[in-house]
């Protein structure tokens, strides 16, 4: 183990994608330790083998070394290859805690990816594929990704526990990023919406969009909210139905919010009354935090800025959640970076909370993997 001076060493099981996708990029092998050690039912769970079997694939040359009672990994990075690609999530997880360490990935394969993923579509822990296609991809073309190729598309509805989604995600590759400078949010333009329902009476999405119109007309009057309603084979192996909910502003910027019901046999029934409304008010809590990139997509956007030319780059972010916080600790040990972050108080012209404007040098980062021409 002759490289294992160079590698990077935690112990436990938070973070584990972080460490995984920075390592993948930054080309430096990592040591996961102590990984659930004190756990009645220790070690790796099956999301995350799923997760760093999908790193196998979309990787040429992994090392990949976990011990028998799978407490510690040992990950020693190779090229990242892309390609057509299928993959079985595990259905503990959604869909979506793949897709966002894809979003990561993908531009900087060798070939351009494109991707199969079968799982949940649609849960309540990880953002959707719904959200992930309103916020993420939008804000990837902001950085030069773009082009005919880049698309995100949900053949299928898979609600937890049975889960039976499927979507296909491809993109290009590109060889380097451009800077970007986000530091004005714009004024809330418009609300675009999709309340889905799967296996369930097709009257749940609307009952969904009049409630959380009841809230968001007092707001802004461009709402449109679509039904989304899957049959037979499209709509999973469970029942279920939500909503996930974008407001885009003069600026460009998208902030989301989204709600799903309980997952069949697991805790009190939800009425899509509530759901409606509880999903606006998020919605509102989201735009009142503000910034040029909401929460789920604080980390991507910071990544991508990392990764971006020698030249500056600039963000302007609502309160920094605490994922991206051990992000940015990530970030310093993986590509020795540091971001200026100056805090601007919510003035005049800043309505809502406080903001943070997040400013670095991007590292240069070249795409060493793209097939030359």
């Amino acid at each position: 183990m002759a490289t294992q001076a160079h590698s990077l060493s935690y112990a436990g099981c938070n973070f584990l994608r972080q460490r995984l996708v920075l390592s993948t990029l930054s080309g430096r092998p990592v040591k996961i330790r102590k990984i659930r050690a004190r756990d009645d039912n220790p070690g790796l769970r099956d999301f995350e083998a799923s997760f760093i079997r999908l790193l196998d694939k979309i990787t040429n040359g992994s090392r990949i070394e976990i011990n028998q009672t799978g407490t510690t990994l040992y990950y020693q990075p190779g090229l990242l290859c892309g390609g057509s690609v299928e993959h079985d999530c595990s259905v503990l997880r959604g869909i979506g805690y793949y897709l966002e360490s894809l979003l990561c990935l993908a531009p900087f394969m060798k070939h351009p990816l494109k991707i199969v993923l079968r799982g949940v579509t649609n849960d309540q822990v990880d953002p959707s594929v719904d959200v992930l296609k309103a916020t993420a991809l939008p804000l990837l073309k902001q950085f030069g990704i773009d082009g005919e190729s880049f698309e995100l598309k949900i053949v299928r509805r898979g609600m937890p526990p049975g889960g039976g989604g499927e979507v296909v995600f491809s993109c290009p590759v590109r060889k380097v990023l451009k800077p970007i400078q986000l530091t004005d949010p714009g004024k809330i333009k418009r609300i675009r919406g999709m309340a889905y329902s799967v296996r369930v009476s097709p009257q749940m999405a609307n009952r969904i969009v009049d409630s959380a119109r009841s809230i968001l007309n007092k707001f802004i009057p461009d709402i449109y909210i679509y039904t989304d309603h899957m049959k037979g084979v499209n709509s999973g192996k469970s029942p279920g139905f939500g909503l996930s909910l974008v407001a885009e502003t003069t600026s460009g910027t998208f902030l989301s919010a989204e709600l799903a019901s309980n997952p069949q046999g697991q805790g009190a029934a939800v009425l899509p009354e509530d759901l409606g409304r509880n999903c606006a008010r998020l919605l509102l809590e989201e735009i009142y935090r503000g910034g040029c990139v909401d929460s789920t997509n604080q980390s991507l956007v910071l990544l991508l800025m990392t990764l971006g030319q020698q030249d500056v780059s600039k963000v302007l972010l609502g309160p920094l959640s605490p994922y991206t916080i051990e992000f940015l600790r990530h970030l310093k040990s993986f590509f020795q970076i540091m971001f200026k972050i100056e805090t601007k108080p919510c003035g005049e012209e800043l309505k809502g909370g406080d903001k943070v404007l997040m400013t670095c040098v991007g590292i240069g980062f070249s795409n060493l993997s793209k097939t030359l021409k």
